[in-house]
C-alpha cells in the first residue's frame, strides 16, 4: 500500500548556520525528498560594482576584500589585474612574486576554512577547531604584511604596497614546513572519518559535462575530474615559473569536491616554497602616476581564486574614475547549478551537497 502525500515548502536559512550568511534556499519537499530548490541569495546588496563607478580606481581595492573577505588577497589581484591591463602597466618581478605567495597564502587559508567548515555543517565540530587554529597562522603573517588579517587592501596598481618586513620570509617557511603536519591531523580527523565517508561519498554527484555547460570553476569543477585551472591553463603573473600539479577528483560528489582542497592545499604550500626560493630583489611596485587615469577603452581580466575564476571587467572613460566595473564572480557561477544538484537528495544531504560548494555571501550578492 502506497501512502499519498502532499508537496510543501520549506524556508532553509537564512537563520540556518549551514546555509551562510543571508543565504536561503526554498525547498519544495515530498516528505523528506527535495523535488525542487530556488537558491534566494538575500539581502546584502551591497553595490559594490556600483559603488566603484564614483570611486577613483584606487579607492575601489578596499571594496574587493569584501567580495571574499576569506580570500581577500584574491580579490585584491583580481581587480588591480584588470586595471594594469587597460592601462598596459608591466608590474616588477618582485611584486609577482609576493603576489604569488600572498596568493597562495590566501588559498590555503580559504581552503581551511572551507574544510572545517564543511565538517561542521554535517557534524563534525573538532575538525573545524582545528583548520581555524592553524589558519591563524596565515592571518598573523597577513597582519604583519599590511596591518590587516580579512582585509588587506595590499595589492596596489601596478604592485604591492609594503615589501616583505624582516623575519617574514622565516617565519612564512616555518608555516609551509609545518603545514603537512596540519593536513595529517585533517585526514585523520575529517577525511578518514567513517561518519564523514558516509555522509559525502556517493553524495551529490556533478557530472562533468554538467559541470562545464553551467561554466562552473575551481575546486566545484575539479572535483568532477575537469583539469582547468588558469594557472595551468593560461598562467597569468609568474606561475609559469612553478611545477605543481593540479588535484582532480573522480567520481564528483561531495567527498571529492572536498579532498580536492585538501590535495590543493598542498600544492600551494609547493608553490610557495618553490616562490621564496626564487624570490628576486628589485622594486615592488611600477612607476605609475599618483592619479590614475586610464585612456579610454576595456579590459577583461582573470585569476584563479579559492573558489574558482575570478574575472573582472573595466571600462574606462579617460575619467579618474571606472565607467563601470563588473566582476565575475565564482560563487554566484557555483550556486546556479544548485537547484539540479539538489533534487532527489533527501533533506539531510542537502546540507552536505551545499556545503561541499564553499560559496562565500560577499561575492555571491555584491
Amino acid at each position: 500500500m502506497s501512502i499519498k502525500t502532499e508537496e510543501f515548502l520549506l524556508n532553509l536559512g537564512p537563520q540556518h548556520p549551514s546555509t551562510h550568511g543571508v543565504f536561503r534556499i526554498v525547498l519544495t519537499l515530498d516528505g523528506e525528498t527535495v523535488v525542487k530548490a530556488v537558491p534566494v541569495p538575500g539581502y546584502l546588496h551591497r553595490g559594490i560594482e556600483k559603488l566603484a563607478e564614483s570611486r577613483t580606481y584606487t579607492q575601489v581595492i578596499p571594496y574587493t576584500d569584501r567580495l571574499d573577505y576569506l580570500a581577500g588577497m584574491l580579490m585584491n589581484w583580481g581587480y588591480v589585474h584588470a586595471v594594469e591591463k587597460l592601462m598596459e602597466i608591466e608590474v616588477p618581478e618582485r611584486a609577482e612574486f609576493i603576489r604569488v605567495i600572498v596568493g597562495e597564502l590566501a588559498r590555503i587559508a580559504s581552503h581551511m576554512m572551507a574544510t572545517g567548515a564543511f565538517a561542521a555543517d554535517i557534524g563534525g565540530l573538532t575538525g573545524f577547531i582545528y583548520t581555524f587554529r592553524d589558519r591563524e597562522d596565515i592571518l598573523d603573517l597577513f597582519e604583519e604584511l599590511c596591518g590587516a588579517r580579512l582585509t588587506p587592501s595590499y595589492m596596489r596598481i601596478g604592485g604591492v604596497a609594503y615589501d616583505l618586513p624582516d623575519g617574514w620570509v622565516e617565519k612564512c617557511r616555518k608555516f609551509i614546513d609545518y603545514l603537512p603536519k596540519a593536513i595529517d591531523e585533517y585526514n585523520g580527523l575529517i577525511t578518514g572519518n567513517e561518519i564523514f565517508q558516509a555522509r559525502t561519498k556517493n553524495v551529490g554527484v556533478l557530472p562533468p559535462e554538467k559541470a562545464i555547460d553551467m561554466s562552473l570553476s575551481g575546486p566545484t569543477l575539479r572535483g568532477s575530474g575537469v583539469n582547468y585551472d588558469l594557472r595551468k591553463a593560461r598562467p597569468y603573473s609568474v606561475y609559469d615559473r612553478f611545477e605543481f600539479e593540479v588535484p582532480l577528483g573522480t567520481k564528483g560528489d561531495c567527498f571529492d569536491r572536498y579532498y580536492v582542497r585538501i590535495l590543493e592545499m598542498q600544492q600551494s604550500a609547493n608553490i610557495i616554497r618553490q616562490a621564496l626560493d626564487m624570490l628576486p630583489e628589485g622594486p615592488i611596485r611600477a612607476k605609475v602616476p599618483k592619479i590614475i587615469k586610464p585612456p579610454a577603452g576595456e579590459a577583461y581580466a582573470e585569476i584563479e581564486s579559492s573558489k574558482g575564476i575570478m574575472g573582472t571587467y573595466v571600462v574606462s572613460d579617460g575619467s579618474t574614475k571606472p565607467y563601470r566595473v563588473h566582476f565575475r564572480r565564482p560563487s554566484f557561477v557555483n550556486l546556479s547549478y544548485l537547484d539540479e544538484m539538489l533534487r532527489g537528495w533527501k533533506i539531510a544531504d542537502v546540507i552536505a551537497i551545499l556545503g561541499s560548494i564553499d560559496i562565500v555571501l560577499g561575492e555571491v550578492d555584491c
